[in-house]
């Protein structure tokens, strides 16, 4: 049940089963709520580990069946007998913001976070022309590969080991050495390959703290995975906006006024998901240079699972909503979307540029990235063959969209990263970094910037990562962060390495530090002019064996954020008959400023497309009016595959940053941010003929055809 006060819970039909150790409730833990993880959430709506006394969404865990073998718990789960007391359900944020039922009766509102600003009557007043528009920015799900998995282990001395599919293992472990009141030095996580995180997976769960909690309540180690259509209930889903969007300008194209209201579902127990309509609020003017934006936010709480961080957080759906103003605000004026777009650009001259909601970014050059996405695309050819089609008027009409967007990346308050690099007396080196390595290539990227300063070759550095017992410390892999501050941090303990390393060497050659440099193709030291009498990266490290070793410990301190930038095409065909609509090309410029590994760039930008599209075409999460989902696994939720897809046409484009010394922002996610809107336009352009003015996502056959339907009906009725 989504929402219900337990009235009874027996476990004895679960005890006699076979395999079966233990059945634990809510009121065997004692453990505290779990807190929500970000600022301003109320401490009344944090989540118990286990439901206590009220459920409220299908998915929470109400209590834990410890098994000898997997498949016995399966059955006795089963024989777990609860009694449920039904009370009213909230499954739609708009109903949840009246109060008419609350989830927290004694907080006294489902408002879990309030973002709100007064509205202004006389903001569009300067305006010849005023647009407004409802968008539904629908509830998705992260659907990793590998659904969540984890083992713990408590040793005779008290101390957790833990193994945790996690993208952040450090906080973990300072989450887990918090609830279990432990010193940072009695925990200990592990993360091994974790099959896919996208945000959903940084944590830790409810879960997780169970299977600790019983680990040492039994006295011995207790593994537990979750199946699919538990994945798709508990972990956390994404996106979940009703956005309210108004945008006015003059008939000549000039945009002068923007406005958007989020309600953001967060969810029945809000953390993440709750704070990212700040995002959403601070990246709403996007691309452009718009005088006046006023953005407004709050997130109510609803009988569904938890909305937390997924691929681009916040940023989408800033950018989904300014693109479809922009759209809307094209068709009202009869202009070219396109040429509009360029009209009221941020001009690259202004860098760095503070929009009107107060953000500063860094550097970019917006209408060189539409420039060259246009040109890839042959945008004039499209609207050609458009005009042609429309033409002959037959039932395959083609629609092509266009978005630029841009985003932040690794903007949280500590934005920099912990690295250690040391050379060993064989000569080869090891890095240790801070970030998580799950599936992003890092292990490549930091044997790649440890191999540049160093000179010692690629296979001989090894990258350790994802253990905290290894690795002091560590902010872990998410918002587009890991170049910028991992790499950045490998990079600089690189460079300081080789500094202490040619003092070392120095003293070995018997010579002046500052005449001695490293030969980074033979990977020896020597004075500068004779290179004949050199020392090796094996001797400098043998020598500093008796001094601690040759070892660098460093944190990176980028000086801030970093604002990714590009402009997408996509170009799409909707059967008017049917509905549906295929996408026949997605050309892409993604400026993450400075590459360092081109294919292991162009693999976060095929990921981010593909999750962008998906979320345009075909993917929802949806609950029926009691709570219950009706997407449960994968034969419901329509998650998208390469049947679906063309092949994606990549353009390049780089634009450094200055906020690092690489010159590196964020690729990650980047595709999914511009790809979403460009999909989106390109299935209402192909029938905004036939006076269809807005389709929400996804772009379902069913719903198309219903706009179309709606459409014909209501220019009959005329």
């Amino acid at each position: 049940m989504a929402h219900a006060r337990i009235v009874a819970l027996d476990a004895g039909g679960a005890l006699d089963r076979p395999g079966v150790v233990a059945v634990y409730t809510a009121a065997d833990l004692d453990l505290p709520p779990v807190p929500a993880g970000m600022p301003g959430i109320p401490e009344s709506m944090f989540r118990p580990v286990l439901a206590q006394d009220v459920v409220r969404f299908v998915g929470e865990p109400v209590a834990v069946v410890l098994t000898e073998e997997r498949y016995q718990g399966e059955d006795a789960a089963e024989a777990v007998f609860v009694d449920y007391e039904p009370l009213p359900t909230v499954v739609d944020p708009e109903t949840a913001l009246a109060g008419g039922t609350l989830l927290f009766p004694d907080h006294g509102t489902n408002v879990a976070t309030d973002f709100r600003e007064p509205l202004d009557e006389h903001f569009f007043d300067d305006c010849e022309v005023v647009v407004r528009q409802r968008v539904i920015n629908q509830r998705v799900a992260p659907c990793p590969l590998e659904v969540r998995s984890g083992m713990a282990s408590w040793g005779a001395d008290g101390r957790l080991t833990q193994w945790l599919s996690t993208q952040a293992p450090h906080s973990a472990k300072d989450a887990l050495a918090g609830l279990f009141a432990l010193a940072a030095d009695q925990v200990r996580v592990i993360a091994p390959d974790v099959g896919g995180g996208f945000g959903a997976k940084i944590g830790p769960y409810p879960e997780d703290l169970v299977v600790a909690w019983s680990a040492r309540a039994q006295g011995r180690p207790v593994r537990w995975t979750e199946t699919r259509s538990e994945s798709m209930l508990g972990l956390v889903h994404g996106r979940g906006q009703i956005q309210d969007i108004a945008i006015g300008g003059n008939r000549d194209g000039q945009v002068l006024a923007y406005r958007i209201d989020v309600l953001q579902d967060a969810g029945a127990y809000p953390a993440v998901g709750a704070y990212l309509p700040m995002l959403t609020k601070l990246m709403a003017p996007g691309t452009y240079a718009i005088p006046k934006v006023s953005a407004s936010a709050c997130a109510v709480v609803t009988n569904t699972t938890s909305i937390g961080a997924y691929r681009g957080a916040g940023r989408p759906e800033a950018t989904a909503a300014i693109e479809r103003a922009m759209d809307l605000f094209a068709a009202e004026i009869g202009a070219d979307p396109a040429q509009v777009r360029r009209q009221n650009l941020v001009s690259k001259d202004f860098f760095p540029y503070t929009t009107a909601t107060g953000f500063t970014y860094d550097i970019g050059d917006y209408m060189g990235a539409l420039d060259l996405a246009l040109e890839a695309s042959d945008y004039a050819g499209l609207r050609a063959e458009q005009a042609r089609r429309r033409a002959e008027g037959g039932p395959c009409q083609m629609g092509i969209g266009v978005s630029t967007y841009v985003e932040i990346t690794n903007g949280l308050p500590d934005a920099g990263e912990f690295a250690v690099v040391e050379v060993l007396p064989t000569g080869t080196a090891r890095v240790y970094t801070g970030s998580s390595p799950h599936g992003q290539g890092h292990v490549t990227a930091w044997s790649m910037l440890a191999s540049e300063q160093l000179g010692i070759p690629m296979e001989d550095i090894e990258v350790v990562a994802n253990d905290t017992d290894l690795v002091a410390s560590g902010g872990g892999t998410m918002g587009s962060r890991s170049l910028q501050a991992g790499g950045l941090a490998v990079h600089e303990a690189s460079m300081t390495l080789v500094d202490e390393a040619r003092q070392l060497a120095a003293e070995l050659l018997e010579a002046n530090p500052d005449d001695v440099v490293l030969d980074k193709i033979e990977g020896r030291f020597h004075v500068a002019g004779t290179p004949a009498v050199a020392r090796s990266w094996a001797e400098v490290a043998s020598a500093a064996e008796e001094r601690g070793g040759l070892r660098v410990e460093h944190k990176s301190s980028p000086s801030g954020p970093t604002f990714p930038f590009g402009a997408h095409v996509a170009v799409v065909e909707v059967d008017t008959e049917t509905g549906q609509a295929r996408l026949r090309r997605l050309v892409a410029v993604d400026d993450a400023g400075t590459i360092l590994n081109p294919l292991l760039a162009e693999g976060q930008r095929h990921g981010g497309l593909a999750q962008g599209v998906a979320q345009a075409l075909l993917e929802e999460v949806r609950y029926d009016a009691d709570g219950n989902p009706v997407t449960s696994n994968l034969a419901d939720y329509a998650m998208i595959s390469a049947t679906e897809l063309p092949s994606f046409e990549l353009v390049s484009m780089a634009t450094p940053t200055p906020v690092n010394a690489l010159g590196a922002k964020g690729i990650g996610e980047s595709g999914t941010i511009g790809s979403t809107p460009a999909v989106q336009s390109a299935v209402v352009d192909a029938v905004a003929h036939l006076g269809v003015r807005h389709i929400d996502m996804p772009a379902s056959p069913q719903r198309v055809w219903q706009v179309l339907q709606d459409s014909a009906s209501h220019k009959g009725s005329e």
